[in-house]
């Protein structure tokens, strides 16, 4: 492995090393001194811990004699996500293995879980993106109780893995593992389930005939095969070294998942005080740990939402990510992996063809990755490149051959599907805003057109109906942001801008909210800071307005005169704020900070 680290990332990792340096330090103080108090557990008064133990059964004596590590259990688990089915019977696993080592384990928390497959379109995704500062909220409420000397965190999907990042941030002291729960097998491709959508759009099949194709693509448990926000979470967690190696594509209901589960529970067990490899959570999320992440993120292709939640993330550990940072990584970082929507593989075909742990090894070698870090599996991301197998029965972790078995889908640093990453920064007179590009075909990389204005996604759809899109297009939707109506995904509006695309239209989006993370090959400039709420330039745009969307110089600009002195239009959004939940998420809303910084409501 090549132990230089190239020089752009060295540049970039001691920049966020310097502007985190006041807010880590203090971060780091808090969590020694929580380390140096420990558990409660043991100065509980008897009442407290009858309390803490009474459903215990026979772990009782062992909990209240306190000489033997307790796990927390935080579960996202619930019916309504496949992704989360799996975790189900996890505790039960969890607690023998702990039994067998003769600790316990405790179901700390249950978190809430919500699919953003189940609310797009619906007023429900207007609660995703404060869904994650929920989830962080509940996991912190579950681990408050302050038993527990290590901590097993199980989610998978969008808000919920970046929620549970912001919990165990805040209870860095404690050493925990993350379980995956592992995607569904492979169904119709992703590709013709795309197709299936553009075809309804454009009315030429019935709801019956698109209902089937969605129910083959959505079969069973798992996460969605697609490498949207679910998988590119997994992937983080893995190459910032908080799964186990090798951990996050294998399916569920298989012997190896079952076998990763109980892993994962002994090496929590071996990282507490109680051993002598005590790895709090804190000292794994550090700068070099998030520039791995946004490496990973550049190099695969990654959900254009971890561009969102890893700022807030990181924040949560006091380290302060900026735009900047990943599209400077992006530009050193080649794209090596290509899966849908940015290639025709699904994760299933990606983990085949060699996964992270070829990924990860090409990364290494070319100095982009950080291995001198801390992992849950011990020191040095080196340890990722291994692959987990059951040999009669027994878990071990080995080296395979370093190559991949099928470079249209996973390639060498040498010879990469791009020279850059899958994110480009866009910045000009509208803001800053992001866009994925790496599934975007370069002949689409800069659009310049009349900007037609919406203030719902809906509407888009309507004039879309009506046969109002003739010409080349910048479709602009505004007052999409955080402080809004709480930034939903924009993703239905993917199947109406391809089908004018596929007209051979120049077409592209500008937005303050969100795309979901299985977007593509439409140009999008999305997370527009300032959003048009707070007076942001977005809120000057008129009907007729020349815009030019450039990927290839990261620019954001309309192009008329006198733009600058305009004032900023407001709309009414009272309808926002009501009905379906809404109204218990006006503090969330109020107090949400620009996407930019994560959009995050809790700092």
């Amino acid at each position: 492995m090549n132990s230089q680290i190239a020089p752009r990332i060295a540049q970039v990792t001691q920049r966020i090393i310097e502007r985190s340096k006041p807010t880590r330090e203090a971060y780091l103080a808090r969590i020694t001194e929580a380390a140096d108090q420990g558990p409660v557990r043991a100065h509980l008064s008897c009442g407290n811990q009858a309390h803490a133990y009474a459903a215990m059964g026979d772990d009782k004596e062992v909990l209240a004699d306190g000489r033997a590590p307790n796990i927390g259990i935080i579960t996202a688990y619930n019916d309504m996500l496949s992704a989360h089915k799996p975790y189900e019977h996890y505790p039960d696993i969890i607690r023998e293995v702990a039994r067998a080592s003769g600790a316990t384990a405790q179901v700390a928390g249950g978190v809430p879980a919500m699919c953003d497959g189940v609310t797009q379109g619906q007023t429900g995704m207007e609660l995703s993106l404060f869904s994650r500062d929920t989830i962080a909220l509940s996991a912190s409420i579950g681990m408050s109780h302050n038993c527990f000397d290590a901590a097993l965190y199980m989610g998978v999907c969008d808000k919920i893995v970046p929620g549970l990042i912001m919990a165990a941030a805040a209870y860095g002291h404690v050493p925990t593992v993350f379980i995956p729960a592992g995607p569904m097998t492979s169904g119709i491709t992703n590709d013709e389930k795309a197709k299936v959508r553009q075809k309804f759009a454009t009315g030429e099949i019935t709801r019956r005939e698109l209902m089937d194709s969605e129910m083959k693509a959505y079969h069973g448990q798992g996460t969605c095969t697609f490498y949207g926000t679910a998988n590119s979470n997994q992937m983080l967690m893995e190459i910032m070294g908080l799964h186990l190696p090798g951990a996050s594509f294998v399916n569920p209901g298989t012997e190896l998942r079952d076998a990763l589960t109980r892993e994962a529970t002994k090496r929590a067990l071996q990282i507490t005080a109680f051993g002598n490899e005590y790895t709090p959570v804190g000292a794994i999320l550090d700068e070099k740990a998030f520039v791995n992440g946004i490496v990973g993120l550049m190099a695969t292709g990654g959900s254009t939402n971890l561009v969102l939640h890893l700022p807030a993330m990181a924040r949560a550990a006091g380290i302060i990510l900026d735009l900047e940072d990943f599209s400077e990584i992006s530009d050193a970082v080649p794209l090596l992996a290509k899966v849908y929507p940015n290639g025709l593989a699904d994760v299933n075909h990606f983990h085949a063809a060699g996964g992270l742990g070829y990924l990860v090894g090409e990364l290494l070698s070319a100095g982009l990755l950080h291995e001198d870090v801390k992992t849950v599996a011990g020191t040095g991301l080196s340890l990722y490149t291994k692959e987990p197998k059951l040999r009669e029965g027994v878990l071990t972790f080995e080296q395979p051959e370093h190559e991949t078995v099928n470079d249209k889908i996973v390639r060498p640093a040498s010879d990469p599907f791009q020279k850059s990453g899958g994110l480009k920064e866009l910045k000009g007179n509208l803001g800053r805003g992001v866009m994925k590009v790496s599934a975007v075909k370069s002949e689409h990389h800069v659009v310049e057109a009349k900007a037609r204005i919406f203030h719902d996604q809906h509407d888009v759809k309507t004039a879309f109906q009506k046969g109002e899109f003739t010409e080349d297009t910048v479709v602009v939707v505004r007052f999409q942001g955080p402080r809004a109506n709480g930034m939903p995904e924009l993703h239905s509006l993917t199947p109406t801008l391809a089908v004018l695309q596929d007209r051979g239209l120049k077409v592209a989006l500008v937005t303050d909210g969100r795309m979901s993370g299985a977007s593509g090959k439409v140009p999008a400039c999305i997370h527009v800071s300032p959003e048009a709420v707070t007076g942001g330039p977005i809120a000057k745009l008129k009907d007729g307005d020349l815009v030019r969307v450039d990927a290839t110089s990261g620019t954001l600009e309309v192009l008329e005169d006198g733009f600058d002195a305009r004032e900023a239009v407001t709309v009414d959004l009272t309808a926002n704020t009501v009905g379906m939940g809404r109204e218990l998420f006006e503090t969330f809303r109020r107090n949400a900070g620009p996407a930019t910084e994560g959009a995050c409501s809790l700092f």
